[in-house]
């Protein structure tokens, strides 16, 4: 069983939420019968990422999260980075250096999660965003790989565009149009894809972008369940896909999609029909079980 968990639900700026990153959990029998899944990985770590976790591992059934009252960051295996925007990566020098100095007491023989994105993104991350708090240590300078182990993927191309958990359930990360510099797919960013090897059951997961239906309409329509991002405030070249692109979708793809990255009036009213054309707007700290 795979089950997924959102962190928080909300927008980069969103304050009544926090930022969407997901928990992902395998199971060999499921969370009524284990007190806690063989594996595990996050999607994102934002700047919220510390403080939402902190809240989880409060929550009946996600015990496992919790140690002496501290976070504990060794349960969480991978990272998956879908792009470097704040929301999404701001969380990651908390996790490295609590796995270093509170869980590894400063030795080299610390746990370090695994993080998985393009090599593209790897890259810039450590030497535009997370060099500057972790790039050293006592007597030495420091690495990304001091803190965690790389898997660099090559997404678009089949079998180097992804990983496995539990040598079952099959990752693959695919581009989102989020960001456009001079042209689509020029600025990194991801959403996954989930493949049941032994089912052949699927399951989406948006990343951020703008709508770009066309592009990943076969992987929604074969999906049992799909998380998507939206924006519900109308602007002029938006980059998540607007509440009215969303309604565009077909009838049958919309009843079994989730919606998530929401600002912070989405109970103010003009939404409140949402559960008539989705399967409605995601909750954080809820269990969804997205693979039998």
């Amino acid at each position: 069983m795979l089950t997924l968990t959102f962190l928080g639900v909300g927008s980069a700026f969103a304050k009544r939420n926090f930022q969407s990153n997901a928990l992902i959990e395998a199971w060999s029998r499921g969370p009524d019968e284990q007190e806690a899944p063989e594996d595990t990985l996050l999607i994102d770590f934002g700047t919220t990422g510390p403080l939402a976790l902190y809240q989880l591992m409060q929550q009946k059934g996600f015990e496992y999260l919790n140690h002496d009252g501290m976070i504990n960051y060794p349960a969480i295996r991978r990272v998956v980075i879908t792009h470097q925007h704040g929301d999404h990566i701001g969380g990651l020098e908390e996790m490295a250096l609590m796995n270093v100095y509170v869980y590894g007491s400063g030795t080299d023989r610390h746990f370090k999660p695994q993080l998985v994105s393009s090599a593209s993104i790897l890259v810039n991350l450590w030497d535009t965003s997370l060099k500057g708090g972790l790039g050293a240590m006592a007597g030495r300078f420091a690495l990304l790989q001091d803190y965690f182990f790389i898997l660099a993927i090559k997404p678009g191309e089949s079998d180097r565009d992804g990983f496995a958990m539990l040598k079952r359930y099959r990752f693959h990360l695919f581009p989102t149009d989020h960001i456009q510099i001079e042209r689509k797919y020029d600025w990194p960013s991801y959403g996954v894809y989930i493949e049941d090897t032994q089912t052949r059951e699927a399951a989406f997961f948006s990343g951020d972008t703008r709508f770009d239906y066309p592009a990943y309409a076969r992987m929604m329509e074969r999906a049992r369940i799909c998380f998507h991002d939206t924006q519900l405030f109308d602007q002029p070249d938006p980059v998540h896909p607007l509440m009215s692109e969303l309604r565009t979708m077909p009838e049958g793809v919309r009843r079994k999609t989730w919606l998530y990255h929401y600002d912070d009036k989405w109970d103010s009213g003009p939404f409140d029909d949402i559960a008539d054309s989705f399967a409605g707007f995601a909750t954080a700290g809820r269990r969804y079980v997205v693979l039998d």
